[in-house]
């Protein structure tokens, strides 16, 4: 099954990459227009974009400032059962790689390319919001 993958480095502690991936303050800085959920096994988060997009992940791996997993309950059928997350190892003393993986998709499929695409920037988006305090308005965001 396909996945895709980027990885890159981030001038930020990893346990501020993690809140920024794992909590809904931190997804909604830079991917959700609003979300919800807990940083435990088990919880479900609402992904909410728009009411079309209105999708829902559990997070199925987690270790505290290292890796978060999200596997997909509720989305557009390519999204299912596909699983994505974050996996951060401190480089050195305030600098982050993070390496993103989105895993499990049934083909390389238009939906995979596009969301291959759109990671690319949202994680570019991420990144800037960490580094500069940028946020990019919902509604500019890819």
């Amino acid at each position: 099954m396909p996945t895709i993958y980027h990885d890159f480095t981030i001038n930020s502690s990893p346990e501020r990459v993690f809140e920024t991936v794992s909590t809904p303050y931190g997804l909604d800085n830079w991917w959700t227009q609003r979300s919800s959920g807990k940083q435990e096994i088990g919880s479900v988060f609402n992904l909410f974009f728009t009411e079309e997009y209105n999708w829902f992940a559990e997070v199925s791996v987690l270790k505290h400032n290292e890796q978060i997993e999200f596997t997909m309950v509720k989305a557009m059928a390519d999204w299912l059962p596909t699983s994505f997350g974050f996996i951060l190892k401190e480089e050195q003393r305030g600098i982050t790689t993070v390496e993103f993986y989105h895993k499990n998709w049934d083909s390389v499929s238009k939906e995979y390319r596009v969301a291959s695409f759109c990671w690319a920037n949202l994680l570019r988006q991420m990144k800037q919001y960490l580094e500069e305090g940028i946020i990019t308005p919902f509604n500019e965001r890819n």
